[in-house]
This record gives structure tokens, sequence and C-alpha cells, in this order.
């Protein structure tokens, strides 16, 4: 008697787990299809995963920069120095190599305003210039020489120009800071060292320049962003170290869109976040991971034309499209 009792007791118990495990599947999926906070990236968000790894033309080795023209081709440069360029579908069209790479590969690249690409070769201390096309104008590099005086430098993070033709050029080691160059490549100015105060950089790994002609910097090493005019005056900063949202750890690029929005890719968080302008969260995606949505230790990013971005999933050896 006891025996028939203690196996129905049983049956209905496991009944009982088998229902509550089936709701918490239940609960789970409804979750992750509503987007709730924590759940990975949605299918609809991860528009294209592409990139293998490797150092064949077409492959990524680690990823380290990306930027974008106006035909919305991506120009990538990986931890082989070189530089190679895709189409947004991730099609191979074209690569070339930095002249040097022993000492180490650049960490930055931007399309300005003229069509030209602006390469930080960062451990050979300047600022190399190219036409889309691979063509080296040597006449246009800027730096070369290692030093703190003006006009030298220690490791360049990344360059931008003006609406006028000037250049800001980062940089960071024992002297952080941007340096400000006419069109023609002249010394102007300097603003920012060492340090956690404001108006200084630990790392300022990446710089991106507004409308209203304010330059940004990344200031990945203090979990922050800064935000300067064209004289050095600090006129925005926000930002703290941490995972929460409106939290950032190693910040190290960002992009505009054209409503009122800034896209901060994290490297240590995994992530990207979407901020307003003024430094309020409103959206973040990525977890860290292998899987599609999922990054690890994501170096750049930049936008296209139809408003989706491109995100370098470095550690994987990808490029991930989203939606977002």
């Amino acid at each position: 008697m006891h025996g028939n009792h203690d196996e129905t007791t049983r049956r209905r118990a496991l009944f009982c787990v088998g229902k509550l495990l089936y709701a918490l599947q239940l609960a789970f999926v409804l979750c992750c299809v509503a987007g709730c906070i924590g759940s990975p990236a949605q299918p609809e968000q991860v528009d294209l995963v592409w990139g293998q790894r490797g150092i064949t033309p077409g492959r990524l080795q680690k990823p380290r920069a990306v930027a974008i023209d106006a035909q919305d081709n991506l120009y990538l440069v990986d931890m082989t120095a070189r530089i190679q360029v895709f189409d947004a579908e991730g099609n191979y069209l074209r690569g070339w190599k930095t002249p040097a790479s022993k000492n180490g590969r650049p960490a930055g690249l931007t399309v300005d305003r003229w069509g030209r690409l602006l390469v930080a070769d960062t451990h050979y201390h300047r600022l190399l210039v190219y036409e889309l096309d691979g063509t080296p104008l040597t006449s246009e590099t800027i730096g070369g020489t290692p030093g703190q005086g003006p006009g030298e430098f220690g490791f360049v993070t990344d360059a931008v120009r003006d609406t006028a033709g000037n250049y800001y050029i980062a940089e960071y080691g024992s002297f952080d800071r941007v340096q400000k160059f006419s069109s023609t490549g002249e010394y102007l100015r300097e603003w920012g060292s060492h340090g956690e105060s404001l108006g200084q950089f630990r790392r300022p790994q990446n710089l991106a320049i507004d409308a209203q002609d304010r330059i940004w910097v990344v200031d990945a090493c203090n979990h922050r962003v800064q935000v300067f005019d064209t004289e050095g005056s600090l006129v925005h900063h926000w930002g703290g170290e941490g995972s929460a949202v409106g939290e950032m750890y190693y910040p190290y690029d960002l992009a505009f869109d054209n409503d009122g929005h800034i896209y901060i890719c994290e490297y240590g968080n995994h992530r990207v976040q979407k901020f307003t302008l003024e430094g309020h969260p409103v959206g973040s995606w990525g977890t860290h991971g292998r899987g599609p949505g999922q990054l690890h230790n994501p170096w750049g990013l930049v936008r296209d034309s139809r408003g989706r971005l491109h995100v370098l999933d470095s550690n994987n050896h990808r490029v991930q499209r989203v939606v977002f």
C-alpha cells in the first residue's frame, strides 16, 4: 500500500517538475522575443555576419580599425598590417600593406571628407595618407619622429579633419594628447596629458568629428567620452567605469547617426551602446560570446548610408552588420 502511494507521489512530483521546466523554457523564449534586458541580440537585429580567420586576401586576423567611404565600402586593418577593402556585403575588393609593421600595426582608420584614407600608423609615430585605391600620398605624411615635442608622437591612435581641413591626431603613451595641424601639416596647437582629470587622457583610442566641428574622444582607459571644440576647450563629458546601462568599460570607437545619437563600441563589455549626444543611454546590443549577436573584444564600428552598423568583432575575426 505504501509502495503504491510513494510511486504515485513520485510521478506527480515528476509531472510538476516537467510542467515547471516547460513554463521556464516558454518564459525564456517569450523574454527573448520581447527583448528582455540581458537577452542575446534578436535575429532581426543581426543583418549579416561575415569574415573568416586567416592571412590570405579576404580573410581577417584580429581586425583593429574600420572606416567607410561614400559608397559604403569598408576599409579594415588587421594584425597583419593589411588594409583590405570590402563592399557592404563583405565581398573582398582590394588590399595593400602599410610600409612597415615589425614594430606594430595601425590602430586607426578614417575616410575624410575629401575622400582620403587616414591611417594611424601607431608604432611608427605618424599619420599616413592614401588615395582610396591604395596609392600612398607620402608628401602628406604627418610625424614619424617619436617624442613629446610639437609634431612628434608617441603611439598614434586616430585622426580626423574638420571642415577647414585641419587635422586632429590622437596619441597615447607617456604623454596622452591630441595635436592639431593645418591642412598642409603645420603644427598649430595641442591639448591633454596623461591622467584622469577632465581634459586629460588615458589612451584616447578613437576620434569622431560632428557637424559643428566638435572633436569627440573615447578616453578608453578612463572609460568615458570627452568632447572638445577646435581650440581644445572641453565642452562636454560623460561616462564612468562599469557594465551597467550607461556605464562603459574600455570604449574603443564611436559613430554618429543622423538622428542625434552616438554609438559606442566597448572592448571590455563586448557590446555597443547607443546614447543621445548628451550622454543618456537609449539602447544596448551584444553579449560576450561567439554566436551571431555576440561579440569578443570589438575594436571598431562604422555606420553606413542605410543606417546599419558594421561592428568589428575583433577576437572572433569577423564583422557583424546590425540594424540597431
